[in-house]
C-alpha cells in the first residue's frame, strides 16, 4: 500500500491546480492574435499533450519552451512531469497569463522575455545537466515549441549552426527539439533524396540531427485557422555529421547547387566560382567527387553532396582566397528565411 501511494504521489506531484482553460485565458485577457508575429494559439489540451509525449519522456528533466503564448503547451510539460520549464515569449500580452501559470507551478516555471531568435540558452539550465561529452547519453533536457510560422525556418538554421558549434543549448550535449513547422516545411525538412520536397532544408536537417515528422495537426485546430496544416518534427542531434566540414560551408555549397532546383546540379554550382575560373573549377569538383553534373539538385543523396563539399574543400586549400567568392550576398539565415527553394 506504501509503495503504490508512494507512486502515485510521484505521478500527481506536477498536477496543476484548477485553472481557466486556454480559450477562457485568451478571453479573460482579451488576447487576439498578431497577424505580422504569425500568432495560432492551440487550444485542444488532447493536442498539446500529444506534442509533448512526441519528445519523449520529460518527466523530471528541464525544458524549455519557445513561444508559449497563453501557455497551453506549457500546461501539458508540466501535467507530463517536467522537473522544471523555461519559457522564451516575446509578446508582453502573454505574460499575465503565463504569471498565473507560475504560480499554480509553485515556481518551477521561469519567465523570459525576449526573441527567441537571439536568446542564449547556455544559462537556461543547471550546469550539473551537461553531458560528459557530445557522445554521452542525451541530457534530461528539452526544446519543445508551437513557432510562429515567419520565424520557424530561419530559427532552425540558427539551432543547426550552433548544434555543429555546440554552443548554446547544446553546450549541455546533444539536446534534442520538437516543433511545429508548416506542413511544407515539415515535409522538406524530412523528404528523402528524389523526392518532390526535397531541397537544401532537407539536407542541412538531415546533416546535423535525426528528423522525423512526428504527426500532422490540421488548421483547423489553431485559432485563428492558419491556411495550411501544421507538422509537429522532432530533431536530435547526431553524433557526428554526415558531412563532418564547417556549417557555412556546407551551406555555401548546399545553396549554390539548390539555387537552381530544376536544373543540373552543375549549373548553381557554378555559383562558388569568378567566372575566369568557372569552368575548370567546377569541372574539377564534380571530377573529384565522383558526382554526375546533370543530375538534378533533389536527386543528389547526402553521400554524394559530402564529397562535392570536400571537393570544394580541397579546391579551397589551394586557393582559399576563392572562400570570400559568393554571388548570394545575403547572409544565410536571411536566405532560407526569403526563398523559396528551401
Amino acid at each position: 500500500m506504501a509503495e503504490a501511494a508512494a507512486k502515485h504521489m510521484a505521478a500527481t506531484y506536477h498536477r496543476l491546480p484548477p485553472l481557466p482553460s486556454i480559450s477562457e485565458i485568451v478571453k479573460l485577457y482579451k488576447i487576439r492574435a498578431t497577424k505580422h508575429l504569425s500568432q495560432n494559439f492551440l487550444m485542444d489540451p488532447k493536442l498539446t499533450s500529444k506534442i509533448v509525449r512526441s519528445a519523449g519522456r520529460v518527466k523530471n528533466c528541464h525544458v524549455c519552451e519557445v513561444g508559449p503564448g497563453p501557455g497551453g503547451i506549457t500546461r501539458s510539460i508540466f501535467e507530463q512531469n517536467a522537473a522544471h520549464v523555461t519559457v522564451i515569449e516575446k509578446d508582453p500580452r502573454f505574460l499575465p497569463s503565463l504569471e498565473l501559470l507560475k504560480d499554480a507551478c509553485k515556481g518551477n516555471l521561469h519567465i523570459e522575455l525576449g526573441d527567441v531568435l537571439t536568446f542564449n540558452m547556455e544559462n537556461s539550465f543547471p550546469k550539473e545537466l551537461a553531458a560528459q561529452s557530445w557522445e554521452d547519453n542525451i541530457p534530461k533536457i528539452h526544446i519543445i515549441g508551437n513557432l510562429p510560422f515567419n520565424v520557424s525556418t530561419p530559427l532552425i538554421i540558427r539551432w543547426l549552426h550552433d548544434i555543429s558549434l555546440q554552443r548554446n543549448a547544446w553546450a549541455y550535449g546533444r539536446v534534442p527539439m520538437t516543433l511545429t513547422f508548416q506542413l511544407e516545411v515539415a515535409q522538406r525538412m524530412v523528404a528523402p533524396t528524389g523526392t518532390e520536397h526535397r531541397s537544401r532544408l532537407s539536407i542541412m536537417c538531415q546533416n546535423w540531427c535525426e528528423v522525423k515528422h512526428k504527426f500532422t495537426i490540421p488548421g483547423r485546430a489553431f485559432v485563428p485557422k492558419p491556411d495550411v496544416d501544421v507538422g509537429v518534427v522532432t530533431l536530435i542531434p547526431r553524433v557526428k555529421p554526415l558531412i563532418p566540414l564547417e556549417f557555412k560551408l556546407v551551406e555555401k555549397v548546399v545553396r549554390s547547387i539548390f539555387s537552381f532546383r530544376q536544373k543540373y546540379c552543375v549549373k548553381g554550382a557554378r555559383n562558388l566560382f569568378p567566372l575566369t575560373v568557372r569552368d575548370e573549377l567546377v569541372d574539377k569538383m564534380f571530377t573529384v567527387a565522383e558526382v554526375d553534373p546533370t543530375t538534378r539538385p533533389m536527386q543528389l543523396s547526402i553521400p554524394e553532396f559530402n564529397r562535392l563539399c570536400h571537393a570544394y574543400s580541397a579546391i579551397l586549400e589551394q586557393k582559399p582566397h576563392l572562400a570570400k567568392f559568393s554571388i548570394h550576398q545575403k547572409n544565410f539565415n536571411e536566405d532560407f528565411d526569403s526563398s523559396d527553394n528551401l
